[in-house]
């Protein structure tokens, strides 16, 4: 009796066998068509989002990957860019520094022509202002000469040269004074 009083005093707690049974039936029955019919669909749909997140992953890895690679290349050719460019500015500082070096070569050369052509001048004008102030001195010598002594002079000073002497010492002697006036 000790028992049946157990069962007796779960009351409740005790249930019918045939619900109880008709219960799991119908829940393997349902977890069987869950299992055989829904659980594959809902496994293949998780796959298939898994392989495409994973796809994806993939795909963004291959993406940085390469944008990591153009943007190396991109780094290589501004490089490259910058270093040209650095080159082309050093020819044209060289090249602007030998066209000046040329130019003032040309100006120094046509300053030195436009010198020796002055001195050039200067010394043919000198020579013809000598040669008529020679001429000059030595009528101008004859006739003082000539007014001095009260007769002409100037036969006699055609003859013996003394005008032309005269004017060759005063040349002769020229360049010395030259010289004492520079230095003075």
């Amino acid at each position: 009796m000790a028992m049946m009083n157990l069962a007796i005093d779960i009351g409740p707690l005790k249930p019918d066998i045939a619900p109880l049974i008709l219960g799991l039936v119908l829940f393997f029955l349902v977890f069987a068509v869950i299992a055989k019919g829904i659980l594959p669909r809902i496994n293949k749909v998780l796959a298939e989002r898994e392989q495409s997140t994973e796809g994806r992953f993939g795909e963004a890895e291959e993406t940085r990957s390469e944008a990591e690679r153009v943007h190396a290349e991109y780094q290589e050719l501004l490089a490259e860019a910058r270093h040209e460019a650095a080159r082309l500015r050093q020819e044209a500082v060289e090249q602007g520094n030998a066209i000046i070096a040329e130019l003032r070569a040309e100006g120094q050369r046509q300053r030195d022509e436009i010198v020796s052509a002055g001195h050039a001048m200067i010394d043919a004008e000198r020579a013809v202002a000598e040669a008529e102030l020679r001429e000059q001195v030595g009528v101008l010598a004859t006739e003082l000469a000539g007014k001095i002594v009260g007769e002409s002079v100037e036969e006699y000073a055609r003859q013996s040269g003394i005008v032309d002497r005269f004017l060759e010492e005063l040349r002769t002697a020229q360049p010395a004074d030259a010289v004492e006036d520079k230095r003075g």
